[in-house]
C-alpha cells in the first residue's frame, strides 16, 4: 500500500458522493463534497494517529468532519486497542451532562455494528472529590484485533457546562520510546487511510437503511435503546419529507434524564449546520411548556417560536431524539404534519413566540457554545 492507494480511494469516494443511492439537489451535492473533505481529513487523522503501542484519544468527528448522524452536543474521542493489552483511562470529570465509555470489538462497517465489549457512563466510576478518576481494563474484556474505545462527552447547556480532561495509557508500554518511522510503516498507514475513507462513506449509506428508512415517513419511533450498544442512551428515530407550505409538530414530554435532545440531519446521515443554524436543541436550550411538554416545529421557514428546528434547504432528511443517563424508557414523541400557515394561530405555541432579535441572540449563543469546546 502507498499514497497511490489513498489517491485511488479519494477518486472512488468522490464517485460515491456524486452518485449516491438517493436523489440529491445541487445544494446536497455541495454538502456531500464537503462531507467528503471532512471524511478525507478524518481518515488521515485516524490512520496516522494510529499507534497500538502508545494510543491517544483522537477526535475524528466534529463540525468539520461529520459522520453517522453525529450528535451536535457531543465531543467524540476514539482510541485503537491491542489484543491482550492493559490500559488506564484517567482524567478529571467536567460538568457536562454525560460522560460515557464504550469498548467495541471493531468499528462500524457497511455490514453492521461490531460487538460491544463494555458500555457504561461515569456513574460507574469511582470519582474523587476533586473530580479525578481512573479506569483500568484489559484482557478481561476480551479485547481482540481491531478493538476500539469510544468516549462521548455530552453537553446539555453549551454555554454553562465545561469539558473535563481525558487520557489513555497502555500500561505495558509506559516508558518505552516509540520506534523510529519507516517507509514501510508510512506506506501501510496510507493504505489504512484508503480503507477508512471508502468504508466510512459506504457504512453511512447502509446504516440508515437498516433502521431509519424502515419507518414510515414523517413518523418517530417509540424510544428504545440506541442500536450499536450504547446502553446509557435511548433514542427515537425517523425521517421527514415536507413541502414548503408544511411543518412538522413534534410533542414530547420533558424527561428527568440529565440529557434530552432533538436534531435533524441530511440525507448524508450527518448533522446539518448546528453552529450557525438551530438544527438541534437540548432540553436546556428549549422552551418547556407549563404542562411539561416540549413542542418543536420542524420547517424550512421560521415560524417565530423558540423551539424551531431549521431544515436549512433540505425538503427531506432524518430526525433523532436522544435521552442519556437514564435506565427507564422515556415518554415518546407525538408527530403531526400541519399547514405552515396554521402555526401562527396555534395556541399551544403562544408561550414561546420570539422576535428576530431573539433569534439572532440564540444563534450567537450557539456560535459561542461551539467555540468554547475548542475542538475541530
Amino acid at each position: 500500500m502507498s499514497l497511490a492507494a489513498f489517491r485511488d480511494a479519494i477518486a472512488e469516494a468522490e464517485q460515491l458522493i456524486r452518485n449516491p443511492p438517493f436523489e440529491i439537489t445541487e445544494q446536497e451535492l455541495a454538502e456531500g463534497l464537503d462531507y467528503l473533505a471532512g471524511s478525507i481529513r478524518s481518515a488521515i487523522q485516524m490512520a496516522f494517529d494510529y499507534d497500538l503501542e502508545h494510543p491517544v484519544l483522537i477526535n475524528p468527528t466534529h463540525q468539520y468532519a461529520r459522520q453517522g448522524l453525529d450528535n451536535p452536543d457531543a465531543i467524540y474521542f476514539n482510541a485503537h486497542l491491542a489484543e491482550g493489552a492493559s490500559y488506564a483511562v484517567s482524567g478529571c470529570r467536567g460538568t457536562t451532562a454525560d460522560l460515557s465509555f464504550q469498548v467495541m470489538a471493531g468499528t462500524y462497517s457497511s455490514s453492521g455494528a461490531p460487538e460491544t465489549l463494555a458500555a457504561f457512563d461515569d456513574r460507574s466510576l469511582d470519582i474523587a472529590a476533586n473530580g479525578t478518576f481512573e479506569w483500568r481494563f484489559g484482557p478481561e474484556l476480551g479485547l481482540r484485533k481491531g478493538s476500539t474505545l469510544i468516549v462521548r462527552e455530552v453537553y446539555s447547556d453549551w454555554n454553562r457546562e465545561t469539558r473535563g480532561t481525558l487520557r489513555i495509557q497502555r500500561l505495558d508500554t509506559a516508558g518505552v520510546p516509540r520506534s523510529p518511522a519507516s517507509v514501510e510503516r508510512i506506506d501501510k498507514r496510507w493504505g489504512v487511510a484508503a480503507k477508512l475513507l471508502t468504508g466510512r462513506i459506504t457504512t453511512w449509506f447502509a446504516f440508515p437503511e437498516w433502521f431509519t428508512y424502515q419507518e414510515p415517513v414523517n413518523t418517530l419511533t417509540r424510544p428504545a435503546p440506541t442500536p450499536g450498544g450504547l446502553t446509557t442512551q435511548f433514542s427515537s428515530i425517523g425521517h421527514y419529507a415536507l413541502a414548503d407550505d408544511e411543518a412538522m409538530l413534534v410533542e414530547v414530554p420533558a424527561s428527568d434524564a440529565p440529557y434530552q435532545a432533538i436534531q435533524v440531519g441530511s440525507k448524508w446521515y450527518v448533522s446539518t449546520d448546528y453552529e450557525h443554524h438551530q438544527t438541534s436543541l437540548t432540553r436546556a436550550q428549549s422552551h418547556v411548556d407549563q404542562d411539561g411538554i416540549l413542542r418543536y416545529v420542524i420547517s424550512e421557514r421560521d415560524p417565530g417560536i423558540a423551539n424551531w428546528l431549521e431544515t436549512t434547504g433540505h425538503a427531506a432528511g432524518v430526525m433523532m431524539l436522544r435521552w442519556q443517563r437514564t435506565d427507564q424508557p422515556p415518554g415518546g414523541p407525538r408527530v403531526s404534519v400541519v399547514p405552515f400557515s396554521s402555526l401562527a394561530t396555534l395556541g399551544s405555541l403562544d408561550f414561546q413566540r420570539v422576535t428576530p432579535s431573539d433569534r439572532a441572540a440564540r444563534i450567537e449563543a450557539r456560535q459561542t457554545g461551539v467555540a468554547r469546546r475548542m475542538i475541530s
